[in-house]
């Protein structure tokens, strides 16, 4: 029974991994090989860096993802001008680039969120006193949910396998961490 249960669970796990409509789509595959070409070797990645915006060097942005940003839309153009719905690239939605941020909106939240808590966290500070008995376990609650938020803005900003990881990892130790202060309260 658990070998049937295994089983099934490498199937359907090896369906899951499959790429997503926009990545398996052959205009985006061929425009992001043929702009790479053009854009990222030679002549073209030393016109790519003297053109690439400072802001989004600092970010990381490389040609390569820069090629994938605008063949990203061109195939999404494609997709409205046929009727058909937008597809997820790499395993998400289309946005579009502010600046550097690859999901201003996202990041902007997360900012947002990550204030909330300082204030609260100062607020806390100033209203409980120190020798409370749960005190140094708030304060530490707080830590992990701060880093949690700047963990968040990074991913949201810049999309990579790392930033992706930490923003995780870290959203769960918060879940965790909830889980713990819960118990011991």
């Amino acid at each position: 029974m658990w070998a049937a249960a295994l089983a099934l669970c490498c199937v359907v796990g090896l369906r899951a991994v499959r790429c997503s409509q926009g990545d398996r789509e052959p205009h985006y595959r061929h425009c992001v090989w043929l702009c790479e070409q053009e854009n990222c070797t030679g002549a073209g990645l030393r016109a790519f860096r003297k053109l690439q915006p400072l802001h989004m060097l600092l970010a990381g942005w490389s040609c390569a993802d820069d090629c994938k940003y605008n063949c990203m839309w061109a195939t999404v153009g494609l997709y409205v001008k046929e009727g058909h719905n937008v597809p997820q690239f790499h395993g998400k939605w289309p946005f579009y680039r502010f600046l550097f941020f690859q999901e201003p909106a996202s990041a902007i939240a997360s900012v947002l969120n990550g204030l909330a808590n300082f204030a609260m966290l100062g607020r806390y500070r100033a209203a409980v006193p120190i020798e409370s008995p749960m005190y140094q376990t708030c304060i530490s609650f707080a830590m992990v949910s701060l880093n949690a938020w700047v963990w968040s803005t990074v991913f949201h900003t810049r999309d990579t396998a790392l930033t992706e990881k930490m923003d995780y990892f870290c959203a769960s130790a918060v879940m965790l961490y909830s889980v713990y202060l819960c118990c011991v309260r």
